[in-house]
């Protein structure tokens, strides 16, 4: 999910929530109001009361005259621009966190108020200050984001990572900064050197016709796979395949019932702490090979599905590979929706299977395995 900056100047923080509502609207109204403003222009520098069509008025008249006529245009482009707010507001929504409110911590007031630059404005940005981001529905969590943000300055951070991951999971995302220290976990112990780190995970042999083996997937890439993104990839399994055939892999992954992300860092791999809901931190076209699992899913939501199919296929390079790794049809339509969905991106499909897949003792799931290749678009 996406996040907005927040500019504070009068105690509030302000978040514009995204919504379908179309610009044109607002675009049309903007342009009308010039119009309007330019008709009582012109009306004003060329129209003469009637009273005195056949005689010249003294020039200090025709002076008082004209600033009468424009005090009223200032006068109704304020008002038009009043009502333009107006209605901007109601199309976007609009809500505030109110800074100013007792129970806000004032570590959060601190993070979130804007800083100017010491040298002023910067020439090749044009900005003057720095505003902090913060995830834009944290206004719908505040009272878990001031639990978030009450600690002591300098001191161990509270044991709340439960609370992050729950204010990531309802949208606050990115998390404000904090200034404590995270608390510190002796891995003497667990840390090993390659290979004996990744403790002979999957992906080296196929348990059944659709589980893939990260070899043949990678003589697919013709060589060219170097840098990965693994997306839900729970405890970094598929990364360590990787890391052993010289491929690094960045897992994205939460601590759902498990602390995944500090046993994939434990394993020397590269761990990223994100929901699928905000937008994946990586420059355009930047890896060979993206891998997605039972986290293609959406949430349920085919737009949400759409969002993150998109945002995948920005981040993967012409030429690269988009891995999916038995995704679980749950029902027809979803299965429909997804395969349309790929349909759109015009991959070439470089391995499709589909099969059945047990979970549990009786339940079974028909799931879909594919690698395809991104194409070249002009």
């Amino acid at each position: 999910m996406g996040s907005v900056s927040l500019k504070i100047s009068d105690g509030s923080a302000r978040f514009k929530r995204a919504s379908l509502c179309s610009s044109a609207l607002i675009n049309t109204l903007m342009i009308f109001s010039v119009i309007i403003t330019n008709l009582f222009a012109l009306y004003a520098f060329t129209s003469s009361p009637h009273t005195h069509t056949h005689t010249h008025l003294p020039l200090h008249k025709n002076f008082s005259l004209i600033s009468e006529q424009v005090t009223l245009i200032l006068r109704e482009i304020n008002s038009s621009q009043n009502k333009l707010a107006q209605i901007q507001k109601h199309l976007l929504g609009y809500q505030s966190l109110d800074l100013s409110r007792p129970n806000i911590p004032s570590e959060l007031k601190l993070f979130l108020h804007h800083h100017h630059l010491p040298l002023g404005k910067d020439s090749k940005t044009g900005i003057t200050q720095m505003v902090s981001s913060i995830g834009h529905t944290c206004h719908k969590s505040s009272h878990l984001l001031s639990h978030y943000m009450t600690y002591n300055v300098s001191k161990p951070c509270p044991d709340d990572w439960s609370i992050a991951q729950k204010l990531i999971l309802r949208g606050c995302e990115p998390l404000p900064r904090r200034r404590c220290f995270a608390k510190t976990i002796s891995k003497a112990n667990l840390l090993h050197p390659f290979p004996t780190s990744l403790w002979k995970p999957r992906f080296v042999r196929s348990r059944s016709k659709s589980d893939f083996v990260v070899d043949q997937v990678l003589a697919l890439g013709s060589g060219g796979v170097r840098i990965g993104l693994d997306v839900g990839g729970g405890s970094g399994s598929f990364a360590a395949v990787m890391a052993e055939r010289n491929v690094t892999v960045v897992t994205i992954t939460l601590n759902v019932d498990a602390p995944f992300s500090e046993f994939i860092a434990a394993r020397g791999l590269f761990p990223l702490f994100l929901s699928l809901d905000h937008r994946l931190p990586f420059f355009d076209n930047v890896f060979d090979l993206v891998r997605c699992g039972s986290g293609l899913d959406g949430g349920g939501s085919p737009e949400k599905l759409e969002f993150l199919m998109f945002d995948v296929d920005r981040v993967l390079r012409a030429g690269g590979l988009f891995w999916m790794d038995n995704l679980c049809y749950v029902d027809e339509e979803k299965k429909r929706v997804l395969t349309r969905l790929i349909e759109r991106f015009g991959y070439k499909k470089l391995k499709w299977v589909v099969g059945d897949k047990s979970v549990g003792s009786a339940k079974s799931h028909v799931v879909l395995s594919a690698v395809l290749q991104k194409p070249v678009r002009v």
